[in-house]
């Protein structure tokens, strides 16, 4: 039986993985001043040796003031590099390619942790005010955001180039610009939260200008033979915001400035307001399926994918060119060893697990 695709190599640009298999960037929440520790080396080492071909870092933050919360990493330091290399080493050496992706919260910033409730945090209680293209609370009763000005932009631009810079030091292979779930990429992309009328507002061309100029600066900073993934949320789930056919515009864009290798395809978060119509497993990839069709990109899928023979059908039928899995690498982070037994594929086990092959 020939080897399934996704359980095939692929490679961009210089970069090969072993697998399709990807691990999404999973917030943690266990950081402190941005710095990551013991809980981050073990979280992804495992999930290096357990099999993926692609492993991310949860979100790497540009900025303190562009953390979700008091306890989201960092890579706005050189004190924050030293974990972080040492994690991209941690994930090569595992077989995994290391990838980091470099984040801003915008106007969802300054929250508390999920497991404490994920309210915005108050100034009086240590919290900040956040930036925002406008100044649109996230939620009722969230501090009012900070609009930016051009120049302040441009400040930000420039933090993103100097974390792709600390990035690749530090041995990353992969980038991926977060651009979704409502955070400052994706709060400038939607009408939702962008009600600027200066030049980065206005049509989708002002609104998708801070995520190219983004986009530019990181590549600036990002060697021409490593790959550059962008996230975007395909639809805001909200009337008046974003839809499917303004992400396939905006992916479009993204691929005829030659610099951005693949489109992970997820979506909401930019409105409290939001209304999913279903949820079932993959339902987002028709996202992705109609981002590869539309801009003639690579894509990811993501969103409730749990089963190796649905991972694999998402691949084989050309819907998405890698999936991204979360809560089932949560749950296993040997998933894609299982995986791999249940599609009958073999695969090689790290040499110090060979006693527990599956």
């Amino acid at each position: 039986m020939p080897t399934p695709l996704l359980f095939q190599p692929i490679s961009f640009r210089s970069v090969t993985a072993r697998n399709r298999i990807v691990v999404s960037p999973m917030c943690q929440y266990s950081a402190n001043d941005g710095l990551g520790n013991d809980w981050h080396v073990q979280h992804l080492g495992a999930r290096a040796a357990g099999g993926a071909g692609i492993v991310f870092t949860e979100a790497a933050h540009v900025s303190a003031v562009g953390r979700i919360t008091p306890h989201c990493l960092g890579l706005y330091t050189r004190e924050h590099q030293a974990l972080l290399a040492r994690l991209a080493a941690l994930i090569t050496t595992c077989g995994s390619v290391p990838g980091i992706q470099l984040a801003h919260a915008g106007r969802k910033a300054s929250s508390q942790v999920p497991w404490e409730g994920g309210k915005p945090i108050a100034i009086e209680n240590g919290g900040w005010v956040p930036l925002a293209p406008s100044a649109l609370p996230a939620v009722p009763g969230a501090t009012t955001p900070h609009a930016l000005t051009a120049a302040e932009i441009g400040d930000i631009i420039g933090q993103f180039a100097a974390s792709a810079r600390m990035a690749r030091e530090a041995g990353f292979k992969i980038i991926e610009v977060h651009g979704a779930h409502g955070y400052l990429g994706h709060s400038f992309l939607s009408p939702v939260s962008n009600r600027r009328t200066d030049s980065y507002g206005g049509d989708l061309g002002g609104r998708s200008r801070f995520l190219l100029e983004v986009i530019e600066a990181v590549r600036g900073e990002w060697p021409a033979d490593l790959p550059l993934w962008v996230r975007l949320s395909c639809t805001d789930w909200t009337p008046g915001g974003l839809t499917i056919e303004d992400t396939v515009s905006v992916a479009r864009r993204l691929a005829a400035t030659g610099q951005v290798d693949l489109i992970d395809c997820s979506s909401g978060g930019v409105s409290h307001e939001q209304k999913i119509p279903s949820l079932y497993p993959g339902y987002q990839v028709p996202f992705a399926d109609a981002v590869r069709a539309g801009a003639g990109i690579a894509t990811g899928a993501v969103g409730m994918i749990t089963e190796p023979t649905h991972a694999a059908e998402i691949v084989a039928n050309g819907r998405a060119d890698v999936v991204l899995l979360a809560r089932a690498l949560l749950a296993d982070p040997a998933w894609p060893l299982r995986a791999a037994k249940v599609l009958g594929v073999k695969t090689e086990l790290p040499r110090q697990y060979l006693r527990a092959a599956l």
